[in-house]
């Protein structure tokens, strides 16, 4: 059992999907970053300075208190639906997957050319040369 779990392991699509999954992490930290901190800044500014990160409704009572951030609302334990925060996450998945798209798309397109490429006439066998010249003699 452990010698086959030792050949699952080290298969080279086990080892792919392993690098795939690191660089997908990477990726969509990349894409988390340049959303939270690039995008929806500009986005914000462009809506007359609405701080998206903390966009959201209040589901208790705050006393009368003043509760500018979502963290605040924690602190003070009242329950909030974090609308800014939804949003980011819908436009971080909507970049990701375009991302992914255009890479797939980019992948089936290679694939394609590949398939389309002319392949050389394969050389008649020996064999089937001489049957064919031993025929036409026969014919003759």
């Amino acid at each position: 059992m452990l010698k086959e779990f030792k050949e699952f392991a080290i298969k080279g699509n086990m080892i792919d999907m392993a690098v795939g999954i690191v660089i997908g992490a990477a990726f969509g930290a990349i894409i988390g970053s340049l959303v939270d901190d690039v995008f929806m800044p500009v986005v914000g500014l462009l809506l007359g300075g609405i701080d998206f990160s903390n966009w959201f409704i209040l589901l208790g009572d705050a006393g009368g208190a003043v509760i500018p951030t979502v963290d605040a609302a924690k602190e003070a334990g009242i329950a909030t639906i974090n609308i800014g925060l939804f949003i980011n996450a819908v436009i971080k998945f909507i970049i990701i997957a375009f991302a992914l798209f255009i890479l797939v798309k980019g992948i089936n397109s290679m694939k394609r050319k590949e398939e389309e490429k002319p392949t050389a006439p394969k050389a008649t066998p020996p064999e089937e040369v001489l049957l064919k010249e031993i025929r036409d003699l026969l014919k003759k």
